[in-house]
Parts: structure tokens; C-alpha cells; sequence
């Protein structure tokens, strides 16, 4: 078990995933036990020898770096639609705002303009998807290269999904194809962030923000990010409360998604997270660090119906929720974002 699990970061579990991937079937079951374990606790588990080259995960934040770096103007030629249920393309600083829950279209105006969320992305998804085209931008010159790397990234972040998702199956005790077999990537997205450079002021007293806390609500997501940090998760132990999740080179983090808390009957937990300054910033005439970060969302096939999985209920603990399609409930909360 010792070189399994490699310590843990405020309760969250740092695992070699490289023993899953390489392993017997009994050091597999072992890193599947401890990954679900940490799941149950807060949500989230950090992996290393996760499987995703280095130097792939490099070159990408080199791209999104490129990216960023375009005049607004530039960028704003692959605009993303107004919808927030066509979830590709790119969104300038204070167009998107994340929510935990909020429905209605005036609280949600109101919200995103008393505390705008200062970031800027870029996403894209499945290159075949008629129902969510990608949106790039229209000349192959302005970034030679861009969408062939994204869309190299998008599938290289599936393959570990999936291994991911083999994982957690075998933890909860079930096939391993279980999950597998209805992540097939065609609905889940790659997102490249940016966070601009901000008064740390500003930050602090909740004029603005990077992303307010916040549920993910598709299975799981894989997230890489740079060394500036700024990542927090609810403390499960003190609702309200949040403690850092800082970054740890060359680890992935993932956590569970509202989704996978639902299909589980709530034995994962879908811990709300959010973005501000890191802890204990160095800041350059009171302005915080812009930060890079690329989390991949996956999600189950629209048709898929999400309900309790086998063993995650019994007479005395009966299934909480109603069956409901992966896609109406994906574009429910897509829908709450603009």
C-alpha cells in the first residue's frame, strides 16, 4: 500500500496511478480502493504517473499561452454563441459566470454584474459532434498549429478518463466496463483557462473574482494546472470553510462531478471548489499572478440514464434520486452559465 498512496494534501489523497496502469490485479484493486476512499472524503484525489506525457502537457499550456496572447479582436473571431448550452469557443473576461444552482435569468445578470468572474477560455470537443460544433478561429494562419494540438490533447485526456473510470468501477465494486462504456467522449470538453493578472485587493473584498464556488456537473474532471496555485475545496468537515488544493508538479488532480455523486447514491462526493488568490501570493504593485490551468470535463453519452449503481443502495439506504438522461441534466447546468 506504501507505494501506492504517497501521502495526502489536506485530506486529499496523492496516489500513484502508475501502479493501476502497470500493476497485478491486486495492486490495481488497491489503488481503485484508495482512489474511491478518497472520493468518499473530499471529492477529489491528486495521481501521479497518470499516464498523460509531460512534455504533451507542456506544449499544451505553451498553445493556450499563444492563444491568450492574441489581440482580443483576434480571439473574438471564434466567438463563443451566447448560449451557455453551445459550450465551445472563446469567452472574454466577465462573459461566463459560474454558479452553484442559480437558475433564474435576472438573479443570474445581477450576479454577473456585482461580481464578474475575471477569466477568459477557450473550449472545444468531439471534432464530429453536428449537435456542438467546434468553433475555431477562421484563418489556419493566425495560429498554425492551434486546433490539431487541442484536438490531440482532447483525445489524450479521453485515454486517461477512461483508465480513471476503470478505476473507480473496480473500487465501487462493479465491471469495469461499467462506466467506461458510455464515456466515449463525444460530449465532454476541453477548456483552456486564463486568469489575468488582478488587483489582489480587488480579489479580496469580492468585487471580483476567478470562479466562485462551484460544483462540476458532468462524471469526472481532469484538471492541470500551472505553479501559481489558487485552487480551494470545501472543507467536508466545515461546510463553508475552504482549504487549498495546491498544485503538485507533475500531478494530475481530478474530482467528481454531480453526476458521478448522483450515480453513486451519493457515496462519491461532488465537492464545491473555486478559484482565488493563492496563499500567500507574491504580489508585483498589489496585483495578483495570472494563472494557466486546462481541466477536461467527461460526461456520459446524452442518451445514458444516470441512475444508483448496484451496490450503492439497500433497503436502508434506498436510491435518493430519480433516473435522468446525462444529456438533460448536462444541459440544464450548461444553460445556467450565461
Amino acid at each position: 500500500m506504501a507505494s501506492t498512496h504517497l501521502g495526502n494534501i489536506d485530506g486529499i489523497a496523492v496516489l500513484d496511478f502508475g501502479v493501476f496502469l502497470n500493476g497485478s490485479e491486486v495492486k490495481k484493486q488497491a489503488v481503485a480502493t484508495a482512489m474511491l476512499d478518497s472520493f468518499k472524503k473530499t471529492g477529489f484525489v491528486y495521481l501521479v504517473n497518470h499516464g498523460i506525457p509531460a512534455e504533451k502537457i507542456k506544449n499544451m499550456f505553451q498553445w493556450s499561452k499563444r492563444f491568450f496572447a492574441l489581440p482580443i479582436e483576434t480571439k473574438l473571431l471564434a466567438p463563443h454563441p451566447p448560449s451557455g448550452t453551445h459550450h465551445r469557443g472563446y469567452s472574454a473576461p466577465g462573459v461566463e459566470k459560474v454558479t452553484q444552482h442559480v437558475y433564474d435569468e435576472e438573479d443570474l445578470k445581477n450576479i454577473r454584474t456585482n461580481v464578474p468572474d475575471v477569466k477568459e477560455s477557450f473550449e472545444c470537443g468531439w471534432e464530429e459532434n453536428v449537435s456542438m460544433p467546434n468553433i475555431w478561429l477562421p484563418d489556419d494562419h493566425i495560429l498554425p498549429g492551434f486546433k490539431e494540438a487541442c484536438l490531440d490533447f482532447f483525445w489524450t485526456c479521453h485515454e486517461t478518463e477512461l483508465d480513471v473510470l476503470h478505476a473507480l468501477s473496480m473500487g465501487l465494486g462493479l465491471s469495469p466496463d461499467v462506466l467506461v462504456k458510455t464515456h466515449t467522449a463525444r460530449d465532454n470538453q476541453l477548456r483552456l483557462l486564463h486568469y489575468p493578472s488582478v488587483p489582489a485587493k480587488e480579489l479580496a473584498d469580492n468585487k471580483i473574482s476567478r470562479i466562485d464556488a462551484h460544483s462540476d456537473f458532468g462524471t469526472i474532471t481532469l484538471l492541470l494546472q500551472d505553479d501559481v496555485g489558487g485552487l480551494e475545496i470545501e472543507d467536508p468537515t466545515r461546510p463553508g470553510h475552504f482549504i487549498s488544493a495546491p498544485p503538485i508538479e507533475g500531478a494530475l488532480i481530478v474530482n467528481a462531478g454531480d453526476l458521478m455523486m448522483r450515480w453513486s447514491n451519493d457515496t462519491i462526493r461532488s465537492t464545491i471548489h473555486r478559484v482565488r488568490a493563492p496563499p500567500h501570493v507574491k504580489t508585483v504593485d498589489g496585483m495578483t499572478p495570472e494563472r494557466y490551468s486546462i481541466p477536461y470535463f467527461c460526461a456520459p453519452e446524452d442518451w445514458a440514464v444516470v441512475q444508483c449503481l448496484p451496490g450503492t443502495y439497500s433497503e436502508e439506504n434506498p436510491p435518493k434520486y430519480e433516473p435522468i438522461t446525462a444529456g438533460d441534466y448536462v444541459l440544464q447546468r450548461l444553460a445556467a452559465t450565461y
